[in-house]
């Protein structure tokens, strides 16, 4: 298989140059706010470090059970995607993925062995995760339940990455579970505003939030998983000392995303549908920098 069949595979399915930003934040926040909840200095850079290559693999895993778990629907529905038209086999995106699992833990051993229980728990869930449960017919028949019990990897992978702070020390502080709350959240709101397509871009047999629950009611559900998120902020930045600037900064960001709602609610458009997933993402870019380097910030200016 060429190198630049994976090149293509990766813009597709898994583009680097939009993960790695955002991974880098996620990551390298959780591991600031743990240590500011708790009044510890930040870890160093191998503390960061291990994190960001945990949630780059972790992530990267979470795709390759995706092909698995979806291949049959692919091949019905979605054949344009890369394993169904034949660009990769679905056997190497499997074996790449084997081959990131020790990496995986090594990282987190290098740093503090203790930790490769929390990698542990990430990886049972995801396993429970790619089997549907064992109940995969009654589960996508159940769309809200659906998303919220594989939305429940967000916060286990954030316990994981704010272990590597926190783990060193015993334990974590109680108000973690505020950020924790907000990765779930935020999860929420990435997973419902990839899927909200315009009219013309749906595919008969393939969900989307959208189709599930038309595209007024589905702007206003991801509006409001956009305001808990804030509210989850919020709670964070009163821990930290930054709730003012936190409002301030994350209400600018809202109120963006407030807008596009209204605007993809109102005109359907296939640009209103990527301008939707662009959001979606910047706006939990911008939570999880907020949250996690503001603190920082204000203490050395």
């Amino acid at each position: 298989m060429s190198l630049s069949a994976l090149w293509i595979y990766q813009k597709e399915r898994f583009p680097l140059f939009k993960t790695a930003p955002l991974l880098a934040v996620f990551s390298a926040a959780s591991l600031s706010v743990s240590a500011e909840l708790s009044g510890r200095p930040l870890p160093d850079w191998g503390g960061y470090l291990a994190g960001f290559v945990i949630a780059m693999l972790l992530f990267f895993q979470m795709r390759v059970c995706d092909e698995y778990k979806d291949l049959e629907d692919d091949r019905r529905y979605r054949p344009d995607r890369p394993i169904p038209r034949g660009l990769v086999s679905l056997r190497l995106i499997i074996s790449l993925g084997l081959v990131s699992l020790p990496i995986t833990a090594l990282a987190a051993w290098l740093w503090h062995p203790p930790v490769l229980w929390l990698l542990a728990l990430v990886w049972v869930w995801l396993g429970a995760m790619t089997a549907e449960f064992g109940v995969a017919e009654w589960l996508k028949a159940r769309p809200v339940l659906y998303l919220l019990s594989h939305m429940a990897i967000m916060p286990l992978i954030d316990l994981l990455l704010t272990g590597l702070e926190w783990l060193p020390f015993g334990g974590p502080a109680t108000c973690l579970l505020l950020f924790l709350g907000l990765s779930f959240v935020n999860g929420c709101v990435l997973e419902i505003g990839r899927k909200l397509w315009s009219p013309e871009n749906e595919i008969a047999g393939v969900e989307t939030y959208s189709g599930l629950w038309g595209t007024r009611k589905a702007a206003r559900i991801w509006g409001v998983c956009v305001l808990l998120s804030y509210a989850l902020l919020l709670g964070v930045g009163a821990t930290t000392g930054v709730l003012w600037i936190s409002a301030a900064l994350g209400g600018i960001g809202v109120t963006i995303c407030m807008v596009s709602a209204a605007s993809y609610a109102r005109f359907p458009t296939e640009k209103a549908e990527k301008r939707m997933d662009t959001i979606a993402g910047l706006w939990v870019f911008a939570c999880y920098a907020i949250a996690g380097f503001l603190p920082v910030f204000l203490r050395f200016v």
